[in-house]
């Protein structure tokens, strides 16, 4: 079960947002500002925000005028992202290996690694044929991915952090198919420990854009950061794509 499962729950967990903290909204806002100087999507744009979290990009697309939904599989993101809901932005729980909404939205992002997860290369193609459907003619999918190679070369294998009286042990490894982050959780103050261990899928440059063209995307740019420098198989940490539906 926790091999089929772990994303959901992990997600879910108030220590994931806790060791995550510094992915912060004003990161946030720089990336979504340069990349809507880049698009920029029309006036009244709607956008999917697919595996939103607790929806911080949601906001700031929404902050900029853009009619907004974000989906996500854990019912805690959702909960809490439902605080900031408004005429112009919502939040649904939705597995993003389920069809979408289709031919609805003019543009769909796909940030920060939330996808890749999965067991089967088929449930991968689900989430690419989920996106690319809701995507109206003439769409744009942005799909920020980690870059693999770079991820290898830089690879810290483990390292301890402790935020506010919780003990993070982090143990990073990888093998032909995935890179993987074992966290043990040890939260001092109320005796509480346990571990998850993170899996995603690696995925070249190739690999990625086969399957996005198999979903009769054009992908238009390829960049290597979030700001938007090209991608340099060598050394950029992102892997982000810019595609577009032509029919």
């Amino acid at each position: 079960m926790e091999e089929k499962t772990w994303f959901k729950d992990w997600f879910n967990s108030p220590y994931y947002h806790s060791l995550y903290a510094n992915r912060d909204d004003s990161e946030a806002a720089a990336f979504i500002t340069a990349l809507l100087q880049l698009l920029p999507p029309p006036p009244g744009a709607k956008i999917l925000d697919v595996g939103c979290g607790r929806g911080r990009h949601s906001r700031q697309l929404a902050a900029h005028g853009y009619e907004v939904t974000g989906i996500d599989v854990a019912p805690e993101n959702i909960r809490f992202a439902n605080q900031f809901a408004n005429r112009q932005l919502h939040f649904e729980i939705h597995d993003m290996r389920q069809l979408y909404a289709a031919r609805n939205m003019d543009f769909v992002f796909n940030f920060f690694t939330s996808f890749g997860y999965f067991n089967t290369m088929q449930e991968h193609k689900n989430v690419l044929r989920m996106m690319a459907t809701t995507l109206r003619k003439n769409g744009i999918l942005i799909l920020d991915y980690v870059n693999d190679e770079a991820a290898i070369q830089q690879l810290v294998k483990a390292e301890i952090k402790t935020i506010q009286q919780v003990q993070f042990t982090i143990k990073r490894w990888f093998d032909e198919t995935h890179l993987y982050k074992e966290i043990a959780v040890y939260d001092t103050k109320k005796e509480i420990r346990f571990s998850h261990t993170e899996k995603v899928t690696r995925f070249s440059k190739e690999k990625l854009s086969a399957l996005l063209i198999q979903q009769q995307l054009t992908i238009r740019n390829i960049w290597g950061d979030y700001q938007l420098n090209p991608f340099v198989k060598e050394h950029s940490p992102r892997l982000i794509f810019h595609a577009q539906r032509e029919n």
